[in-house]
């Protein structure tokens, strides 16, 4: 039996991916490779729809590509791929989880009320996205990271502007500011989700802040390497 290792499908970025981050193999307990897509930057990926179908191409190539050198499942960097998850499913015969947002049924079951998301883009986490992605905005209350320049800056910028340089206690302050204004609005809110895959490293730090349960892809690819 083949050792157990996820497979990492990236955007093709240039910004450090810390520890914690989807895209950085020691976030890992077990073994990890990483397929980085040409031409897949974030502003292909983050928008309110499902990628071009140019894109979609190369990453069910990426995801083969990932089988054959022997993943044995296969997680994405960018929840914005949530509308690609049947067809890069169809494309392997090993489990997939593209999106963070995965996991909103399992959440709603253990964590009744109102979910709170964390997306890299409010504006492009939109109806249009959710549909395309088979899911529904009823029960969750979003805010998006695209005002904080912090994370703007290193993000959500095309690949040739990104910062090549994280400056992690700013991003934490941001991440931190954007989960207190969506609790103030929602105080309802039960459970947050961390769509996008840069946001992980600072899942204890929200949940010391907030008080909140963070659940993000980190955490279930283990449960997914189990399964």
């Amino acid at each position: 039996m083949s050792k157990p290792c996820i497979g990492i499908l990236s955007l093709d970025t240039a910004f450090p991916r810390i520890s914690g981050d989807v895209g950085n193999l020691e976030s890992y307990p077990f073994d990890a490779m990483v397929e980085v897509v040409p031409g897949a930057d974030s502003p292909q990926i983050v928008r309110n729809g499902a990628p071009s179908e140019a894109l979609l191409v190369r990453f069910e190539a990426a995801a083969r590509e990932l089988e054959q050198q022997g993943a044995t499942a296969i997680i994405s960097t960018c929840g914005f791929l949530a509308p690609a998850q049947g067809r890069i499913a169809e494309a392997v015969s090993v489990p997939v989880m593209l999106s963070a947002l995965s996991l909103l049924p399992l959440i709603r079951a253990i964590r009744p009320g109102r979910i709170g998301v964390l997306t890299a883009s409010e504006a492009a986490l939109g109806d249009n996205f959710l549909r395309a992605a088979g899911l529904e905005k009823e029960g969750l209350v979003i805010a998006g990271m695209e005002n904080v320049p912090a994370f703007a800056d290193t993000f959500l910028a095309p690949r040739d502007k990104q910062a090549t340089e994280l400056d992690r206690a700013a991003m934490e302050a941001g991440v931190i500011a954007v989960a207190q204004d969506l609790l103030t609005r929602a105080p309802d809110v039960t459970a947050l989700l961390l769509e996008c895959g840069n946001l992980p490293p600072y899942a204890d730090a929200l949940r010391r802040a907030t008080g909140r349960r963070v659940y993000h892809l980190v955490d279930a690819a283990r449960f997914l390497m189990e399964a």
